[in-house]
C-alpha cells in the first residue's frame, strides 16, 4: 500500500477550521510521550499540567489574566499578518508600552488622581506605535525586510528596559535590587472578582477583541487589507495604497503589544522589572495563527496558550520539570499547526499495489 499525495481541487474549508483542533490533539499526545520519557505518570501529569491550574475560581481568574496580552495583542499582529505584513517585534513593543507607562506611574507616584491609568494606557499606546512605526518607514521608504527589523528591535527594547530599571528608574529604597518603585494604588488596575487576581484589564483585553473582529470583518480597510494579502497586485491595480496598509498593519500590532505592557505593569505585576513578558509577544504570533487571524479564533486559542503557561508552572512546582517545558509544547503547537496546515491545500490517499499498477 502506497502514500500519495495529491493537491485539492479547491483548498478544504472544513480542514481550515480542523487543522487547528487537530494540532492541539496532537500536542496533547506528544505531551504524554514526554511525559511517560520523563518518569512520570502520564495520567497525573496531565492532570498537573492541564486540569489542576484551572480547578477553582483563582485558578480560571489567573487563566484570564495570562490570556489577556495574548487576546490583545494577537488581534492586532492579525491585521498585519491578513495583509502579509509580518510583525516579529510585539515583545520588544510591549516592553516599551511598559516604560512610558511605568515611568508615568513613577512620576505620579503620589498622587491619586483618576486620570493616571488613561494617561499611563495612552503612553503606552504611544510607546507600541513610536516602536513599530521604525519599521514601517523602512520599509516603506527603503524596502527593508520589516521581519528582520522588527525582530532585532526587541533586542534593543528588552534591553533598553534593563538599562533604565538598573539605573535612572531604579527604586532608591529597594536595596539594590534592579526594579522601580511599587506603583501607587491609583496606577493598579482594580481587581473586579474577589477572592482572585481578576482585573479590569482582562475586560479591556476583550474589548480590544471586539474592535479587532469588527475592523477586520466589517470595515472596508479590513477588506482591504485582506485582499491585499491574498493578492498585492490586484489590490495596486484596484486603487488600493499598499503603503498605508503597511503602517496599518504594523502599528495595530505595536499599539496593542503597547497597551498589553501597561495592563501587565498595571496589573499582577505593579512595577517595573528588568523582564515584564515572559515571551508574551512571541506567543500572540501562534496564538494569531492558531485562532486562523480571526478575532474569535484568537480568543480562543489565548486561552489555551495561557493554559499551557499554567500548566508549565504546576508541572515546575508539583512534578519538578524543567522550565523549559511551557516552551516545548508552545512549540509542538505551532508544528503541528503547520503541519495540518498542508492538508488545507493537499490530501493523502492511500493506493493498494494493484491501483499503482494500473
Amino acid at each position: 500500500m502506497f502514500i500519495k499525495i495529491e493537491p485539492r481541487p479547491e483548498p478544504s474549508r472544513a480542514m481550515k477550521y480542523l487543522s487547528p483542533l487537530l494540532a492541539a490533539a496532537l500536542m496533547l499526545v506528544s505531551g504524554l510521550i514526554i511525559f511517560t520519557l520523563l518518569g512520570k505518570n502520564p495520567a497525573s501529569a496531565f492532570h498537573a499540567f492541564f486540569i489542576e491550574p484551572v480547578n477553582d475560581l483563582y485558578g480560571i481568574g489567573e487563566l484570564f489574566i495570562k490570556a489577556s496580552p495574548l487576546m490583545l495583542i494577537g488581534t492586532g499582529l492579525a491585521v498585519g499578518f491578513r495583509a502579509s505584513i509580518w510583525n516579529i517585534g510585539a515583545e520588544g513593543q510591549l516592553a516599551i508600552g511598559a516604560i512610558l507607562g511605568g515611568y508615568i506611574a513613577i512620576i505620579f507616584n503620589d498622587s491619586s488622581g483618576f486620570f493616571i491609568l488613561p494617561l499611563m494606557i495612552l503612553a503606552g499606546a504611544v510607546g507600541g506605535i513610536l516602536w513599530a512605526s521604525i519599521p514601517a518607514f523602512l520599509k516603506t521608504v527603503f524596502n527593508a525586510n520589516e521581519i528582520l527589523v522588527s525582530l532585532m528591535l526587541n533586542y534593543v527594547a528588552i534591553l533598553l528596559l534593563a538599562m533604565l530599571v538598573h539605573g535612572p528608574l531604579r527604586d532608591p529604597n529597594g536595596y539594590g535590587f534592579p526594579q522601580s518603585v511599587l506603583f501607587a494604588d491609583s496606577a493598579i488596575l482594580p481587581v473586579l472578582l474577589e477572592g482572585t487576581r481578576l482585573h479590569l484589564g482582562v475586560f479591556l483585553s476583550l474589548a480590544g477583541v471586539v474592535v479587532g473582529w469588527v475592523f477586520l470583518l466589517k470595515s472596508f480597510t479590513g477588506y482591504q487589507i485582506q485582499v491585499a494579502g491574498l493578492a498585492q497586485k490586484a489590490a495596486t491595480y484596484a486603487g488600493y495604497k499598499y503603503k498605508k496598509l503597511i503602517w496599518i498593519g504594523l502599528l495595530s500590532g505595536g499599539v496593542t503589544a503597547g497597551i498589553a505592557g501597561v495592563l501587565e505593569i498595571a496589573g499582577p505585576i505593579g512595577q517595573l522589572l528588568p523582564s515584564v513578558s515572559p515571551g508574551y509577544g512571541y506567543a500572540a504570533i501562534i496564538v494569531a495563527f492558531v485562532g486562523r487571524l480571526h478575532p474569535g479564533g484568537i480568543f480562543l486559542s489565548s486561552l489555551l496558550m495561557a493554559l499551557l503557561y499554567l500548566g508549565g508552572e504546576s508541572g515546575q512546582m508539583n512534578l519538578d520539570l524543567p522550565s523549559a517545558v511551557t516552551g516545548i509544547f508552545q512549540g509542538l503547537l505551532l508544528f503541528y499547526l503547520l503541519a495540518a496546515d498542508f492538508l488545507i491545500n493537499y490530501r493523502i490517499r492511500l493506493n493498494t499495489l494493484q491501483q499503482e499498477a494500473d
